[in-house]
């Protein structure tokens, strides 16, 4: 089933210390300061932050749901989600990817064993 854009900002504020702001007029989750996620609401899609590597593993997963963010942004790992071909599994693990990639170490420490479950 597809997700929503609700679903996005209730899985990424279940995260440790993740709130939400705005970025360019759409509503992002931050955490330590630092934008791990932002939705696009009106396109039914969420850009996650990711590396390189992690952007590969997800992308040669499931690449009818994930793709680079064009030019030089999706080259660094900004990654892009179509909600509407992305499970909740699928969106949880790149929510939690993209929080531990973002967030400062100690943090991501503390919640070694974190699985993002509602």
């Amino acid at each position: 089933m597809a997700c929503l854009p609700e679903d996005v900002r209730a899985l990424a504020l279940l995260l440790p210390e993740a709130v939400e702001g705005a970025h360019q007029g759409h509503p992002d989750f931050r955490v330590g300061g630092r934008i791990f996620a932002t939705l696009w609401t009106d396109e039914a899609r969420v850009v996650v932050k990711l590396t390189p590597e992690a952007q590969a593993h997800l992308i040669e997963g499931e690449p009818d749901a994930f793709e680079p963010v064009p030019g030089a942004w999706g080259t660094r790992g900004w990654t892009s989600l179509d909600l509407d071909l992305a499970e909740e599994e699928t969106l949880r693990g790149a929510l939690l990817t993209a929080w531990r990639i973002v967030a400062p170490p100690g943090l991501v420490a503390r919640y070694d064993g974190l699985a993002l479950d509602p």
